[in-house]
Protein backbone atom coordinates (compact mmCIF):
# COMPACT_ATOMS: atom_id res chain seq x y z
CA UNK A 1 0.00 0.00 0.00
CA UNK A 2 2.81 2.43 0.86
CA UNK A 3 4.46 2.04 -2.53
CA UNK A 4 1.08 2.71 -4.12
CA UNK A 5 1.20 6.13 -2.43
CA UNK A 6 4.31 6.88 -4.47
CA UNK A 7 6.78 6.99 -1.59
CA UNK A 8 10.45 7.23 -2.47
CA UNK A 9 12.92 4.84 -0.84
CA UNK A 10 13.79 7.61 1.68
CA UNK A 11 10.15 8.21 2.53
CA UNK A 12 9.52 4.50 2.92
CA UNK A 13 12.54 4.15 5.23
CA UNK A 14 11.24 7.02 7.39
CA UNK A 15 7.70 5.59 7.48
CA UNK A 16 9.16 2.23 8.54
CA UNK A 17 10.87 3.99 11.45
CA UNK A 18 7.49 5.34 12.61
CA UNK A 19 6.11 1.79 12.49
CA UNK A 20 9.13 0.42 14.38
CA UNK A 21 8.57 2.88 17.22
CA UNK A 22 4.93 1.82 17.53
CA UNK A 23 5.95 -1.85 17.53
CA UNK A 24 8.58 -1.21 20.21
CA UNK A 25 5.97 0.64 22.26
CA UNK A 26 3.64 -2.36 22.01
CA UNK A 27 6.51 -4.59 23.15
CA UNK A 28 7.51 -2.09 25.86
CA UNK A 29 11.06 -2.26 24.47
CA UNK A 30 12.40 0.65 26.50
CA UNK A 31 16.00 0.35 25.31
CA UNK A 32 15.12 0.48 21.61
CA UNK A 33 12.76 3.39 22.20
CA UNK A 34 15.43 5.33 24.13
CA UNK A 35 17.97 4.61 21.39
CA UNK A 36 15.54 5.88 18.70
CA UNK A 37 15.01 9.26 20.41
CA UNK A 38 17.52 12.08 20.04
CA UNK A 39 19.12 12.98 23.42
CA UNK A 40 17.57 16.46 23.13
CA UNK A 41 14.14 15.11 22.08
CA UNK A 42 11.16 17.25 23.06
CA UNK A 43 7.57 16.23 22.41
CA UNK A 44 4.13 17.52 23.15
CA UNK A 45 0.97 15.53 23.57
CA UNK A 46 -1.20 18.60 23.21
CA UNK A 47 -3.64 17.17 25.77
CA UNK A 48 -0.94 17.89 28.36
CA UNK A 49 -0.21 21.41 29.61
CA UNK A 50 3.52 21.27 28.74
CA UNK A 51 5.93 19.45 26.40
CA UNK A 52 7.87 16.44 27.68
CA UNK A 53 11.51 15.35 27.37
CA UNK A 54 13.16 12.10 26.33
CA UNK A 55 13.00 10.53 29.81
CA UNK A 56 9.25 11.19 30.03
CA UNK A 57 8.73 9.72 26.55
CA UNK A 58 10.65 6.57 27.49
CA UNK A 59 8.79 6.35 30.82
CA UNK A 60 5.48 6.37 28.90
CA UNK A 61 6.44 2.97 27.48
CA UNK A 62 7.38 1.30 30.78
CA UNK A 63 5.63 -1.58 32.48
CA UNK A 64 3.18 0.66 34.36
CA UNK A 65 1.82 2.37 31.24
CA UNK A 66 -1.33 1.18 29.45
CA UNK A 67 -0.73 -1.84 27.24
CA UNK A 68 -0.90 -1.21 23.49
CA UNK A 69 -2.55 -4.31 22.04
CA UNK A 70 -3.21 -3.21 18.47
CA UNK A 71 -2.88 -0.25 16.18
CA UNK A 72 -3.32 0.98 12.64
CA UNK A 73 -1.37 3.92 11.19
CA UNK A 74 -2.42 6.01 8.20
CA UNK A 75 0.30 8.18 6.66
CA UNK A 76 -0.94 11.58 5.54
CA UNK A 77 2.40 13.16 4.61
CA UNK A 78 5.94 11.77 4.74
CA UNK A 79 8.62 14.25 3.69
CA UNK A 80 12.40 14.02 3.64
CA UNK A 81 14.40 17.24 3.29
CA UNK A 82 17.95 17.13 1.95
CA UNK A 83 18.30 13.51 3.06
CA UNK A 84 18.66 14.41 6.74
CA UNK A 85 15.39 15.87 8.05
CA UNK A 86 12.11 13.99 8.06
CA UNK A 87 8.58 15.14 8.91
CA UNK A 88 5.70 12.68 9.17
CA UNK A 89 2.03 13.52 9.67
CA UNK A 90 -0.31 10.60 10.30
CA UNK A 91 -3.52 9.39 11.92
CA UNK A 92 -3.66 6.45 14.26
CA UNK A 93 -6.22 4.08 15.70
CA UNK A 94 -5.12 2.01 18.68
CA UNK A 95 -6.42 -0.39 21.29
CA UNK A 96 -5.01 0.28 24.76
CA UNK A 97 -5.57 -1.57 28.02
CA UNK A 98 -5.03 0.58 31.10
CA UNK A 99 -4.09 -1.54 34.14
CA UNK A 100 -7.18 -2.99 35.79
CA UNK A 101 -9.55 -1.52 33.21
CA UNK A 102 -11.28 -2.62 30.03
CA UNK A 103 -9.53 -2.16 26.70
CA UNK A 104 -10.51 0.96 24.79
CA UNK A 105 -10.14 2.31 21.28
CA UNK A 106 -8.37 5.63 20.80
CA UNK A 107 -7.75 7.63 17.67
CA UNK A 108 -5.58 10.66 17.10
CA UNK A 109 -3.17 12.59 14.93
CA UNK A 110 0.59 12.99 15.25
CA UNK A 111 3.39 14.91 13.67
CA UNK A 112 6.87 13.47 14.16
CA UNK A 113 10.14 15.16 13.25
CA UNK A 114 13.36 13.22 12.67
CA UNK A 115 16.99 13.82 11.92
CA UNK A 116 19.14 11.25 10.13
CA UNK A 117 22.43 10.58 11.91
CA UNK A 118 24.85 7.73 11.26
CA UNK A 119 22.44 6.39 8.63
CA UNK A 120 19.47 6.05 11.01
CA UNK A 121 16.45 8.18 11.82
CA UNK A 122 16.31 9.70 15.31
CA UNK A 123 13.11 11.32 16.52
CA UNK A 124 13.72 14.88 17.71
CA UNK A 125 10.13 16.00 18.30
CA UNK A 126 6.52 14.91 18.25
CA UNK A 127 3.30 16.85 18.56
CA UNK A 128 -0.31 15.77 18.45
CA UNK A 129 -3.14 14.50 20.55
CA UNK A 130 -5.76 11.84 20.84
CA UNK A 131 -9.10 12.78 19.32
CA UNK A 132 -11.71 13.87 21.86
CA UNK A 133 -13.90 11.05 23.13
CA UNK A 134 -17.61 11.54 22.58
CA UNK A 135 -19.52 12.49 25.71
CA UNK A 136 -22.34 10.41 27.25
Amino acid sequence: MILALGFTAEQLELWQRVNELWAWSAQKDVERIRDALHPQYMGWDMSAPLPHDRDAAVHSATAGSPRLTGYDLEPLSVRVYEGSVGVVHYRYQATVEPQGRTAMQVTGRWTEIYTKQANRWLMVAVSGRPDPTPGP
